[in-house]
C-alpha cells in the first residue's frame, strides 16, 4: 500500500521530453542537499515484486520494493545518469531524492539507478545519459 501523503516538494518540476523519453526537470534552480521530490507507490514484498515485473520497481532492501509506476509518481521520469544530480535515500519503506549538487532551471534531474538495473535494461540497449554520449564523442575523436 503506498503511503496515503507523499512529501511535497517545495520546488516547481516538470516532466517533458529528453534524451530518454520522458524526463523530469527543474522550472526553478535546487541548491545542493535539498529534498527534491519522494518516489511512491504501492510497497511490495519479493514476491509481488518478482510477480509484477517492471521498470519503475524501487528495491528498498532484501524484501520490499516500491511500484512507481501509478501516474502520481512524479518521481518515476527521474531517468538515470552515470553523472548525476541527485540520488535516493531510502527512509524505512520509503524513498526520497535529493539533490548532490546545484541544479540549474531547465536542468534535467537525474540519479544512477545501479550496477544491476544498469546492466539488465540500459547496458544492453545503450546509455542515453549525457556522459555517455560525451564518452562516444571523446573516444570516436581520438580513434
Amino acid at each position: 500500500m503506498p503511503y496515503k501523503n507523499p512529501r511535497n516538494t517545495k520546488y516547481s518540476l516538470k516532466v517533458k521530453r529528453s534524451r530518454a523519453g520522458l524526463g523530469l526537470f527543474a522550472l526553478e534552480t535546487i541548491p545542493k542537499d535539498e529534498f527534491i521530490i519522494e518516489y511512491h507507490g504501492p510497497v511490495l514484498n519479493n514476491d509481488e515484486a518478482d510477480e509484477k515485473l517492471g521498470k519503475y520497481l524501487f528495491a528498498i532492501d532484501d524484501k520490499w520494493t516500491i511500484d512507481g509506476s501509478i501516474r502520481e509518481n512524479t518521481a518515476r521520469y527521474i531517468n538515470h545518469s552515470c553523472r548525476p544530480n541527485c540520488e535516493p535515500e531510502i527512509d524505512g519503506k520509503r524513498i526520497f531524492i535529493y539533490s548532490t549538487k546545484r541544479i540549474k532551471e531547465g536542468e534535467e534531474i537525474a540519479y544512477n539507478y545501479g550496477k544491476e538495473y544498469f546492466d539488465s535494461f540500459i547496458k544492453p540497449h545503450g546509455c542515453k545519459c549525457d556522459s555517455h554520449k560525451k564518452n562516444r564523442l571523446t573516444h570516436s575523436q581520438s580513434a
